[in-house]
């Protein structure tokens, strides 16, 4: 069973940084991507950002410039360096990953990110 361990949330003012951390309970390499989503309230979840098997990473528009997804592969983990951080970021932000010739996905608990002054 897969399991994704989301850390790093809290509570951070404007223009600060934070970075998150997913912890996967086996090879990042054996997901064809791993992502980042958040949910607001009362909002749907979004994709923030996604790196692929082969190190592709993507974007949504509003983190670009200020997100980065990385990962340590010796450690099964992926990142979300998080700068310029903003009142509009705060969510719950959650970790994925997929395998295509399954067609399965995977869900971390999810990790709340609070941007206020």
């Amino acid at each position: 069973q897969v399991r994704l361990v989301e850390s790093g949330g809290g509570l951070v003012q404007p223009g600060g940084s934070l970075r998150l951390s997913c912890a996967a309970s086996r090879s990042v390499l054996s997901f064809n991507n791993m992502a980042w989503y958040r949910q607001a309230p009362g909002k749907e979840r979004d994709l923030v950002a996604r790196i692929s098997m082969g190190g592709r990473t993507s974007y949504a528009d509003s983190v670009k410039g200020r997100f980065t997804i990385s990962r340590d592969i010796a450690k099964n983990t992926v990142y979300l360096q998080m700068n310029s951080l903003k009142p509009e970021d705060t969510a719950v932000y959650y970790c994925n990953a997929d395998v295509s010739f399954t067609n399965s996905q995977y869900w971390g608990q999810g990790t709340q990110v609070t941007v206020s002054s």
